[in-house]
């Protein structure tokens, strides 16, 4: 995924430790934020609602992306049941094509797909 988003010209940042995500997040601010639900020492979800719930990141796009059936299901229905405190946030399950998700990073960063 990495070398994808940097062969179109995307800077991208990548950190191994769930526990500094939030931290890591509000000191960069980036543009996007493309979040696993599964990160080992803390849940994606957890991530994402410190990052939604600090006015100081609660506007940054966030793809969150899976391949837990049930996770999937289960942020589905919380970007459905609060559609306003989830604002910017796409869901995308494993396996995926890496189009679609070049397709979605352009769509959030405004910028045409090559």
């Amino acid at each position: 995924m990495r070398r994808v988003l940097e062969d179109e010209q995307y800077q991208v940042a990548i950190h191994q430790n769930g526990l500094d995500a939030f931290a890591t997040v509000k000191a960069t601010l980036p543009d996007l934020l493309i979040l696993d639900l599964v990160l080992g020492n803390i849940s994606g979800k957890e991530v994402l609602k410190q990052i939604k719930d600090d006015p100081a990141t609660a506007e940054i796009p966030v793809i969150v992306y899976t391949a837990a059936v049930l996770e999937a299901e289960e942020v589905s229905r919380l970007i459905a049941s609060d559609s306003v405190y989830y604002q910017g946030v796409s869901l995308v399950q494993k396996p995926f094509e890496l189009q679609h998700l070049l397709d979605m990073v352009a769509q959030v960063v405004n910028e045409p797909v090559s």
